[in-house]
């Protein structure tokens, strides 16, 4: 690949990139990990990138775990990583609905019980989490009981999803005041050996057909993911560093928001793909162009090794 975005990344590139920002925000799936599996090398990566001082954040737009269980896992897998570090959707919607929204009623989620624990850690109740069976007869279903302290239907990541869950949110949705409220609209989950499942974005989009109303959503790319990290830290756009392996999210997060941006081989997206849309002359698709790419973040271990300058 070649042209003045999505160069390769390697030599003194990676220093250079690398003395130019203070923080480096990781998407995990596919960028420091697949499925259960670390990606090799990567461990070392974010060791080394806090050994230098840089600020690490972990971002996902998985909503099935909260931030201690990110970091616990992240742990397991040999990563040096602390709780408020971390950033999943689970946490960012909590926040979002507390902060942005001003909530103080209770929710309909459409998603995990981490969900509900981190819903519930600002305040904010959540009804509806485990399975909903059908019942009845399809008049019986239009008229399902609703709590009346309900002012949002939030949907996240939802393995009990059912025809009930989907029908008793659109009749939440029926009131004009309801607020909707998504986690991401990833369409497909990357796993280990090229294999997939359906995404938050396959129930999301369900629930806005039957509902007739679109969802805000505040995961990847949504600009209020990488708010939710910068208000806490401090964080100068600039001098951020948007690490992924979705051209879709993660680098159109890092391009809306003015980060720096890195695409790595490991997960969804291509090189191709990518030198598509920087060739494509569409704005919108340019916008899903990074800066750099890599094969893997190991990729990034001679220079942080010092392999490559004696003076590092």
């Amino acid at each position: 690949m070649s042209g003045s975005r999505c160069a390769r990344l390697g030599g003194p590139l990676v220093r250079q990139l690398l003395d130019s920002v203070d923080s480096v925000l990781f998407d995990c799936d596919g960028v420091i990990w697949r499925g259960d599996q670390a990606i090799p090398g990567a461990a070392r990566v974010i060791s080394l990138l806090k050994q230098r001082g840089k600020k690490v954040f972990f971002v996902t737009n998985n909503s099935t775990k909260t931030r201690k269980m990110y970091a616990d896992k992240l742990s397991s897998l040999g990563f040096d990583a602390a709780e408020d570090e971390v950033f999943g959707t689970a946490f960012c919607c909590a926040a979002y609905l507390r902060s942005e929204c001003g909530l103080r009623g209770k929710v309909y989620l459409v998603g995990s019980d981490a969900m509900r624990q981190e819903l519930e850690a600002v305040g904010i109740q959540a009804v509806g989490v485990g399975p909903d069976p059908v019942s009845g007869k399809q008049l019986d279903w239009a008229s399902v009981p609703l709590d009346p302290e309900v002012q949002a239907v939030v949907v996240g990541f939802d393995e009990h999803f059912s025809y009930m869950k989907l029908n008793r949110a659109m009749q939440y949705l029926t009131q004009k005041d309801c607020l909707f409220v998504g986690t991401n609209r990833d369409t497909r989950l990357p796993l280990e050996g090229g294999k997939a499942v359906p995404g938050t974005g396959c129930l999301l989009q369900a629930v806005e057909t039957a509902a007739q109303r679109q969802a805000q959503t505040v995961g990847k790319p949504s600009r209020f993911m990488f708010e939710c990290v910068a208000r806490r830290f401090d964080l100068r756009p600039e001098r951020c560093l948007m690490v992924g392996d979705r051209l879709d999210t993660d680098i159109l997060l890092g391009s809306a928001c003015g980060l720096k941006t890195l695409l790595t081989l490991t997960g969804v997206s291509t090189a191709a793909e990518a030198a598509a849309h920087r060739d494509s002359g569409d704005n919108e698709r340019r916008a899903m162009v990074p800066d750099y790419y890599v094969e893997s973040i190991a990729d990034l271990l001679p220079a942080l090794q010092g392999e490559d300058d004696p003076s590092l």
